[in-house]
């Protein structure tokens, strides 16, 4: 059942989406009517949150039974008493799942009213308290400990620091305010922290604030499977291309015993900062991070420094995980991008690309991936790579939880069989209560936990020869 709108986008990117989603192979295999179901189930779910809240354990601190005995104390405090099981997956052993529960339909709204942004709003509908710079709108005579409900403007109209707004909103959940209005929208100077406490969320789950921060990391399934596809090794020098804000690059290095080298590479600073502040809380000294633009991370060596650029054949294995998109993450209502911005990324992507094969060592492997259900940055970005790289050759992968790629690039099956797309439309929205969490068999929860997630993509190359 939909509990919210489906995902809006504009019009040019909803028929450029569809398009993908309905091609000739797509029609040939499915039939038009089914294609177009698939696609707007998609949407669907794109707009709600997965199933489960995902964390991975940092195994170089900590075993993965004390984190979860840690955590089910943590989850038992925050609900107040209400148990909820945590999960270790079964092929991802460094990854606990904890069941989502909702939408919650008997939560009263309240008067006082508090509108917050598009990214605040997926924050909270994944456990996040509300943070005073998500919040553009509160009622008039808010003060601090009032009950308050809370809204995800999702079309960006709300102005800040209105008193009140008509337009198009979801209802979140109940909070209680931390601050006055005035005190929120003061114009002193830009204030930080909790704004609103969430305490009746729509979906409840788990919130993470300074919660074990050493011990785990906040990741979705896809994206923890990637680092475990790569399979690095102890004593191999790795390359992160595109690597803030630092949860692939880290767990790489806790999959390597934190021996070998691990370069991690971002273009903006702050984001570099970012992931040399993970790796030190999570106290894992084998990775080092630069602030270079993948594009130009090959050349000629820099005598001393260490960093980029790199020889060519430098790197035993090598991590792409692209820019994008992005339209796989979820819960997302509204996707505001143009579709000169969509369709930017597939050149930009091939860059990286051909960059990263000429860093990787004959025999070496270099595994792709996206947070996108596009097929132009997917399947046809491996299609592209196979016909431009002839040195490459794709790999199976292990382990593989997700389902295979889809028609429309022109792969054979065996290929996409080889490939790992999770599409979260594959199986019908549902609603979860606490009962149905409790009485659920174990094998069904992981199956949910598999497939009710965001949409990525994987791909793994093997590098034959010297390109």
């Amino acid at each position: 059942m939909s509990h919210f709108p489906k995902m809006s986008l504009r019009p040019e990117v909803e028929d450029y989406l569809r398009a993908s989603f309905k091609n000739e192979e797509m029609i040939t295999a499915l039939g038009v009517q089914e294609a177009e179901r698939k696609f707007e189930a998609l949407l669907n779910h794109l707009s709600h949150p997965p199933a489960f809240t995902t964390v991975r354990v940092n195994t170089h601190l900590a075993s993965v039974k004390h984190v979860k005995d840690l955590l089910l104390e943590e989850i038992n405090k925050q609900f107040n008493g209400l148990s909820v099981p945590i999960l270790q997956h079964p092929d991802v052993q460094d990854v606990l799942l904890i069941p989502v529960i909702g939408p919650r339909k008997n939560i009263n709204k309240q008067p006082s009213e508090v509108i917050v942004g598009p990214h605040c709003g997926s924050a909270v509908l994944r456990g996040a308290h509300v943070y005073i710079p998500g919040i553009l709108s509160a009622s008039k005579f808010m003060k601090a400990g009032d009950v308050v409900s809370v809204y995800s403007d999702i079309e960006g109209k709300c102005k800040k620091g209105a008193k009140e707004f008509d337009g198009k909103k979801v209802f979140l959940g109940n909070g209680i305010s931390e601050l006055s209005r005035n005190e929120i929208f003061s114009l002193t100077s830009p204030l930080k922290g909790i704004g609103i406490r969430m305490t009746e969320p729509v979906y409840l789950s788990p919130s993470f604030d300074n919660v074990l921060s050493s011990s785990l990391f906040l990741q979705n399934l896809p994206s923890a499977v990637v680092s475990h596809v790569l399979n690095p090794h102890p004593g191999e020098k790795i390359l992160d291309m595109c690597a803030a804000p630092g949860g692939k690059t880290t767990h790489i290095a806790a999959l390597m015993h934190d021996q070998g080298e691990v370069i991690a590479l971002d273009k903006i600073p702050n984001k570099v900062e970012k992931i040399k502040q993970n790796a030190a809380l999570l106290q894992l000294n084998c990775i080092r991070a630069f602030c270079c633009n993948g594009k130009r991370a090959l050349g000629k060596a820099e005598h001393g420094q260490g960093g980029p650029p790199f020889l060519p054949e430098s790197f035993d294995r090598v991590l792409l995980d692209a820019p994008c998109s992005g339209m796989g993450q979820r819960p997302n209502m509204a996707y505001t991008w143009t579709l000169k911005e969509v369709t930017s990324y597939q050149p930009l992507q091939r860059k990286l690309f051909a960059v990263a094969v000429q860093l990787l060592k004959p025999g070496g492997v270099l595994v792709y991936s996206t947070c996108t259900v596009a097929l132009a940055e997917n399947e046809e970005q491996v299609a592209w790579a196979l016909r431009a790289f002839p040195c490459l050759q794709l790999l199976p992968q292990e382990p593989h939880i997700g389902g295979e790629g889809m028609v429309g690039a022109g792969l054979s099956l065996d290929q996409l069989k080889q490939l790992q797309r999770f599409d979260p439309s594959i199986i019908p929205l549902k609603d979860t209560d606490i009962t149905s969490v409790r009485d659920a068999r174990r094998e069904d929860m992981i199956w949910l936990a598999n497939k009710d997630c965001i949409g990525f993509f994987i791909a793994k190359f093997v590098k034959r020869e010297s390109f």
